[in-house]
């Protein structure tokens, strides 16, 4: 039930010219319109909770974001062959792929991100970002909470509770006393290696501040959020029937108990989201993906059937092989349409199997070339320039990362292996200066050569973005307090 809830080297392919005048006529029919075709979701945010007035602390900035959506690659994907490649290093280093010119004069990346490379003026890239956590758990755990396990460096074989909870619990329990239907989603599945990552839940604050997990049907190209799905031939008035019925049958049980236990409100609680949940037609439209056109779906694309070509390392397999991954590109378009009815916080995680993702080991080029950028390059390109277009990129920070980086030295195998001390995160709307870098890395890409920054730092510089103070305390279920971040805000890159 919990789950439910809540300089100097040769440049080809210069991007095509921008047409400004072109995008602000189709801008102006989509404000007009209220967005998509066929949903009436504008205003919920201001209805539920109001613009610059989400929760406590001092104010990040005089314009407060209103939503983030963080795509997480997860296996790492390699920096050095995307968006800090070293043109000027040995073989060994540099890789087979050619640095592409920009939108953002300057700046430059991977030949296979040609999309990507025609929107670097609305984007922000951090590429000195690091910590020392070498294993998928234990890295996967810093990158989404902001905080280093607890139990170290290490991969999980059994599953343990988690401990830190992730952004989104934390801002939806500083947003409790807020009227918001959901406050934090999770799409399209819940990510694991051995098993399930805990990294993506509530952790201390406890499951009510779990995220409504979305899950995607492969076959049918279709979400739902977990259960909240009314059965076939149910009504919205039978459902409030048995609502009632159920209170009735809660107070007769209350006049026989003395008191009522933790365990019981903490029930009642699941079940009158659960209710709520079921009732909504917000949720409902928002979810259906047939009421984007064709020619939008067609937009962030989709991906081919998953089939093993023997090149991953894992087993046998890679990235080919992973789940779900024809429904990349559609994941963010569906995130889009969730900022857009009104959920400020969303994660989108690209892969869910350890080993079938982005942990290219094993003939690294081509698991990038092939099967993992290409789709990855339309759909962040799209959803930039579609959120841009709907007039929500200002008030939407997009936040593009993986939990590590890959090795400078590239390995007998054709591979890069991970690679903590040094990788990139993309950063897009939300108030950032496109065509910015900020920090950079030495000559192979190794570590910071200047302006270091860490997940706490990132953390910091989210909450910060929603206007609240990152050094605002949040209390575990033992009423301890603990601080949001230890970060700092990378705030030059704003404004």
């Amino acid at each position: 039930m919990p789950s439910i809830f809540p300089v100097g080297f040769s440049m080809r392919n210069d991007p095509e010219p921008l047409r400004p005048l072109a995008k602000l006529d189709r801008r102006q029919v989509l404000r007009a319109t209220g967005g998509a075709v066929g949903l009436n979701l504008a205003g919920l945010w201001h209805a539920q909770a109001g613009q610059g007035e989400l929760g406590p602390g001092q104010r990040g900035t005089d314009s407060p974001i209103k939503s983030c959506i963080v795509v997480f690659y997860y296996g790492g994907p390699s920096h050095l062959d995307t968006y800090d490649m070293k043109p000027g290093a040995p073989a060994s280093v540099r890789g087979e792929f050619e640095a592409i010119s920009t939108s953002a004069p300057g700046i430059f990346v991977s030949e296979h991100l040609p999309k990507m490379s025609r929107v670097m003026h609305k984007v922000a890239l951090i590429r000195s970002m690091h910590h020392n956590n070498r294993l998928h758990d234990s890295a996967s755990t810093e990158a989404l909470t902001g905080r280093p396990s607890l139990n170290g460096d290490r991969e999980e074989f059994a599953p343990i509770n988690q401990f830190y909870p992730c952004f989104g619990a934390c801002l939806s329990y500083l947003w409790q006393n807020h009227r918001m239907e959901i406050p934090h989603a999770a799409l399209p599945f819940v990510f694991h290696n051995v098993v399930d990552t805990p990294c993506q839940g509530g952790g201390f604050l406890g499951a009510k501040y779990d995220p409504l997990q979305i899950s995607v049907d492969v076959e049918s190209q279709s979400y739902r959020a977990g259960a909240l799905a009314l059965p076939v031939g149910q009504t919205a008035t039978l459902l409030s029937d048995r609502r009632r019925l159920l209170e009735t049958l809660e107070r007769a049980a209350m006049s026989t108990t003395a008191t009522h236990t933790p365990v019981g409100a903490q029930w009642r609680t699941f079940c009158d989201k659960a209710f709520q949940l079921l009732g909504s037609e917000t949720l409902r439209q928002s979810l259906d993906l047939s009421q984007e056109t064709p020619q939008m779906r067609a937009s962030y694309g989709f991906g081919p059937t998953p089939q093993s070509v023997g090149e991953g390392g894992g087993g046998g397999n890679g990235s080919e092989m992973g789940y779900g991954r024809q429904m990349r590109g559609q994941n963010l378009l569906l995130a889009r349409r969730m900022v857009e009815s009104g959920v400020p916080f969303v994660n989108v995680y690209d892969f869910r199997q350890q080993g079938q993702n982005w942990d290219s080991h094993f003939k690294n080029f081509n698991q990038h070339k092939t099967h993992l950028l290409p789709l990855a390059d339309q759909s962040l390109s799209t959803l930039i320039e579609d959120l841009d277009d709907r007039g929500l990129l200002d008030t939407t920070l997009v936040v593009a990362m993986g939990e590590f980086g890959r090795t400078p030295k590239i390995n007998a195998d054709g591979g890069r292996d991970h690679w903590p001390d040094c990788y990139t995160v993309l950063l897009a709307g939300g108030g950032v200066r496109g065509g910015t870098v900020y920090g950079a890395s030495d000559k192979l890409g190794a570590f910071p050569a200047s302006d270091p920054v860490t997940p706490s730092d990132l953390a910091a510089t989210i909450f910060w973005r929603f206007g609240i103070d990152p050094a605002t305390e949040i209390h575990d279920l033992t009423g301890r307090p603990h601080r949001l971040s230890d970060g700092q805000p990378v705030k030059s890159i704003f404004g």
